[in-house]
């Protein structure tokens, strides 16, 4: 049959395709979600990836870090295929590819009717097509920054967009989510979101979204990247190793964890920051001491976390009228902090640049930061003191990401960056690695630098064959 030039949730991206070849596609972005209240090992008796525990999130702005995701299904393909960053993902027996499995099989057998945009003719055929999945994320992968969960809420939504799903009960998608990665569930819903560990029934252990993300919109992230590369832990592995060794862990799931779910949410509701600050930090050390107790132990924080969680602690006690900024780490060294205000973000991001600043430092906003760091005077040097210059020697951050809360999940993608995922006339994927989070961040790196006091000279050399593209910097700095 003949395929119209457009295609449900691909905009006014066109292309010439083989006329002969029947495909439907649908696209969507996630945001990532950085829990409060954290969970930390699966419930194996009941199965269905479902947690020990509650949990409960804030989700950011998906603006600034998000999973961007193409499905294409199409009577052309053999088999279900996965390109994520660029490359084409191929385990067919490991976790997270039983988990894509069992998503696609749970959102196919949902389709019961065929959705009036399809290009097939019926549902048995639509479910019939293989599909290709093309995603990517704005920020580092597998680096402790929920990228898993911002995959695989893209790809959930995606799919039901793809497949006409519409919800039998309230949360049910976040119950399929839930299957490819915990924290997707939350991604789903902006603002603060709890991942309820439920019962014996599946279907019960869901998100609930407590307050949307305009509830409190004075709050600001910043999201300090400590390293980008994969941490040498994967969440999957550590949890089954707590599980196995750790004595800790039960009892911080039932004892500690449970009870911040109702703590959290009254915070919340009053706009107490303090209480909010407290609440996040300690859930954040008892997660790491869960860790720790882990044998042998798991170590996620690096120096440079440990001087962040330092210089936040040192920050709040230099205020009369309490803590401004709360740090959180998930499963990886890389720290968001949640701040009250602007102001309070402002002020902490001229201690992190005095007390970090190895030159430069990437920002997604270096306009933002740049007037941030102009409109606020220079730490004190009793601040300084207090923080303790030793402490900071040989730490070093990649990378700032200035953002605040926003929205979940949401479908369809714009053209330009459907564009940046997808060759519309062939269907397949773009595999040049300009768009990878590491080649985002020297887009940045530039733009920072090239209108500030650091003089940059730069020269891209791009390697066609390949896909590849090597930047090589020149540099002279001058320190502030």
């Amino acid at each position: 049959m003949t395929v119209p030039p457009m295609t449900p949730g691909f905009g006014e991206v066109g292309g010439a395709i083989d006329d002969e070849i029947s495909y439907d596609v649908a696209s969507s972005q996630a945001p990532t979600n950085i829990a409060i209240v954290k969970y930390w090992g699966k419930d194996e008796g009941r199965g269905g990836n479902t947690p020990l525990n509650s949990s409960c999130s804030l989700t950011l702005d998906p603006n600034d870090l998000r999973a961007e995701t193409v499905v294409i299904a199409s009577s052309k393909f053999k088999e279900d295929e996965l390109f994520l960053n660029g490359k084409q993902i191929i385990a067919k027996d490991s976790t997270h590819a039983k988990r894509l499995r069992s998503c696609l099989e749970t959102m196919r057998k949902r389709c019961i009717e065929l959705p009036s945009s399809s290009n097939a003719q019926s549902v048995e055929e639509l479910r019939s097509w293989k599909v290709r999945v093309i995603s990517k994320n704005t920020f580092p992968t597998a680096a402790g920054l929920a990228s898993s969960a911002a995959g695989y809420a893209a790809l959930i939504k995606a799919l039901a967009e793809l497949y006409g799903i519409k919800e039998k009960f309230s949360g049910e998608l976040s119950t399929i989510a839930r299957r490819g990665s915990g924290s997707a569930s939350r991604s789903l819903y902006g603002g603060l979101v709890a991942w309820q560990k439920g019962d014996a029934d599946l279907d019960t252990s869901k998100a609930v979204q407590f307050f949307d993300e305009k509830y409190w919109p004075e709050l600001r992230v910043v999201v300090l990247v400590a390293s980008a590369d994969e941490k040498d832990t994967p969440s999957t592995e550590g949890m089954q190793r707590s599980i196995a060794t750790s004595p800790f862990l039960l009892y911080r799931a039932n004892a500690i964890a449970e009870p911040r779910i109702d703590q959290l949410r009254d915070a919340y509701a009053n706009r107490d920051f303090p209480t909010f600050a407290k609440i996040c930090m300690q859930d954040s050390n008892s997660f790491h001491a869960t860790c720790l107790d882990t044998f042998p132990p798991i170590f996620y924080m690096n120096h440079t976390s440990r001087a962040i969680i330092r210089a936040v602690h040192a920050f709040n006690n230099s205020l009369p009228d309490g803590p401004a900024v709360a740090y959180t780490f998930d499963a990886g060294p890389n720290a968001v902090c949640f701040c009250r205000d602007q102001q309070s973000a402002d002020a902490f991001l001229a201690l992190v640049y005095r007390l970090f600043n190895n030159g430069y430092i990437p920002c997604n906003k270096p306009q933002l930061l740049k007037t941030a760091l102009a409109n606020h005077p220079p730490p004190s040097s009793i601040l300084l003191q207090e923080c303790g210059k030793t402490h900071f020697k040989g730490a070093k951050l990649n990378m700032i990401y200035l953002t605040k809360l926003g929205t979940g999940a949401s479908s369809p993608l714009q053209s330009q960056a459907l564009s940046t995922l997808i060759d519309p006339s062939t269907l397949e994927p773009r595999l040049s690695s300009a768009h990878s989070p590491f080649f985002c961040t020297l887009r940045n790196y530039l733009t920072q630098y090239t209108n500030s006091r650091t003089t940059v000279l730069a020269a891209i050399v791009l390697g066609h064959t390949i896909g590849l593209a090597t930047l090589v910097i020149v540099r002279r700095t001058r320190r502030f």
